[in-house]
């Protein structure tokens, strides 16, 4: 469904009770008794479950799964695939500069991305009532996948050409792979790029900051949008550059305060975050992430710009009653 998405991001900071708006799609496994592996693999599934979760929350939009070994399996990437847990990347595929200038630019639709696609197509029938985001990797994180992720940085000194190499093939097949989100249906991205989060200032702002400005300025408009999300724990000295990609709204991970990170942020800008995916959503309780979203909510929601949202993706096994705790405490929260 189209949406005028620039009027839903005013709406949302001129509304005095905002909507959460956690990265919530993988705990739908347990709505429907399926695997992780399953719902990966299936279209119908991942549709059903986006539809399942927005039936049960009243979240501001719905997104799609977080999954950032997707777009790396079309490079030819080893995954590594579990029935509880999100799949995740083995090992490095591109050691040299010859080797990066012969890896070809895959297809849209290769490996999984057609299956993710679908699933969007399918949602955006389904989900009428609130905006469809679809999930990509950013441009540094993609090509830090196909390096190895523990190499990434060092690359970045001992052999930048690779790595610009790589940076310029990721990020034409993300702006194509987005383009195809657009097509199916989805009302925009959220755009992960969490590895850059690693990156010093002076780093970020030449391997991350401008290619993820090409991607916002080839797929963005006024019906789709472009959230930037980086749960690394240098984004708050590395703002400049995050900002100078023009994305839309921003969601930050929990490895950084949020008060510290909103007066950074242009006050007519959105910007999310960011309760514990793992310490709360994950392994605690309903009581724990009541006290957490409430406190967060206090620190910050003094900024009009600001939407709770949990940090990062929210795990598959995450109990309901902690993921429906969190949804409550936000209503408590407005109620005062």
């Amino acid at each position: 469904m189209k949406r005028d998405m620039k009027q839903w991001l005013s709406q949302m900071l001129e509304a005095p009770v905002k909507k959460a708006m956690p990265v919530l799609s993988f705990p739908a496994v347990q709505l429907m008794d399926v695997s992780v592996r399953e719902l990966i693999s299936s279209s119908e599934l991942q549709a059903r479950g986006m539809e399942l979760v927005a039936q049960r929350t009243d979240a501001a939009a719905s997104v799609s799964l977080m999954d950032l070994s997707l777009e790396a399996e079309c490079f030819g990437a080893q995954i590594r695939f579990f029935d509880d847990e999100v799949p995740t990347v083995v090992g490095s595929l591109i050691t040299s500069l010859e080797e990066a200038e012969a890896m070809p630019v895959p297809q849209v639709g290769a490996g999984r991305t057609g299956i993710y696609i679908e699933a969007i197509r399918q949602a955006a029938e389904r989900i009428t009532d609130r905006p469809v985001l679809a999930g990509v990797i950013g441009p540094f994180s993609l090509a830090g996948r196909l390096m190895d992720v523990s190499e990434a940085m060092i690359y970045c000194y001992e052999d930048p050409d690779m790595v610009h190499t790589l940076l310029k093939k990721a990020t034409e097949f993300l702006i194509s792979y987005s383009k195809e989100y657009k097509q199916a249906g989805a009302n925009g991205i959220v755009m992960a790029e969490p590895l850059a989060g690693l990156l010093s200032p002076a780093l970020a702002e030449e391997f991350s900051g401008p290619y993820v400005k090409q991607i916002v300025d080839a797929v963005q408009d006024d019906s789709f949008l472009v959230i930037y999300h980086n749960c690394g724990g240098s984004t708050i000295q590395t703002i400049d550059s995050i900002l100078a990609s023009g994305a839309a709204a921003y969601h930050f991970g929990n490895a950084i305060d949020m008060a510290e990170m909103i007066p950074h942020i242009p006050p007519e800008t959105i910007v999310m975050g960011n309760v514990d995916p793992a310490r709360e959503f994950r392994n605690g309780t309903p009581e724990s992430i009541r006290r957490a979203t409430l406190e967060l909510m206090e620190r910050c929601c003094s900024h009009r710009n600001f939407v709770i949202s949990s940090g990062c993706d929210i795990p598959p096994l995450s109990r309901w009653e902690n993921i429906d705790a969190f949804f409550a405490a936000v209503a408590e929260f407005y109620q005062k």
